[in-house]
């Protein structure tokens, strides 16, 4: 900081505190601050899972400049929703493959030891590895099955049972007056 003293006929008045100027910086979020290449970043980190939220995070902006930039950049909001999308499809598949019974092929390492006399009478072990196809069945996933189920249809499968088909019953109340019989008699039993 720069300080100077203002006087008057060689008088001095009061400091004058000069403060330097700070450059400029733009506010997060402005239009000015979206640049083509965010719409594959974007694309990439909704394969990750991202949402807004994160999308901010990343590109150091607010949730609401996200929003913004969709509204205002088609090429960006497509790229989020394709994103969001491949995602989702992915873990849908995974998740539908985890809800039935399946084999699967996978490979193993086996060790293959073969025994042999050679010219003289010795015996002789050799040893390699040998990778082999192997079939494994694996199970359905109960909880998958579950959340599977109450996702896609939920009238069906939710655990609280509403049956609309039934007529919904109502309370009556019935005023059977004071408790004397009408007719002067005891009842006869």
């Amino acid at each position: 900081m720069k300080t100077g003293i203002t006087t008057v006929e060689g008088v001095p008045l009061h400091p004058v505190i000069k403060k330097p100027r700070k450059p400029a910086v733009p506010k997060l979020g402005r239009i000015g601050l979206y640049r083509d290449e965010y719409a594959i970043q974007a694309y990439k980190l909704c394969l990750l899972g991202a949402i807004d939220r994160d999308l901010g995070a990343f590109f150091e902006v607010t949730r609401e400049t996200i929003v913004h930039w969709k509204k205002n950049h088609p090429a960006f909001k497509e790229a989020v929703q394709r994103g969001k999308k491949a995602a989702d499809m992915e873990v849908a598949a995974s998740l539908y493959q985890n809800t039935i019974d399946r084999i699967i092929t996978t490979r193993q390492a086996i060790k293959c030891k073969e025994v042999y006399y050679d010219d003289n009478g010795k015996r002789v072990e050799k040893e390699r590895i040998e990778v082999v196809a192997v079939e494994k069945h694996v199970p359905a996933d109960f909880r998958c099955q579950q959340f599977w189920l109450r996702n896609r249809n939920p009238r069906l499968w939710s655990l609280k049972h509403e049956d609309s088909d039934e007529p919904k019953t109502r309370s009556v109340t019935l005023n059977l007056g004071s408790g004397h019989n009408p007719n002067g008699h005891e009842a006869s039993g």
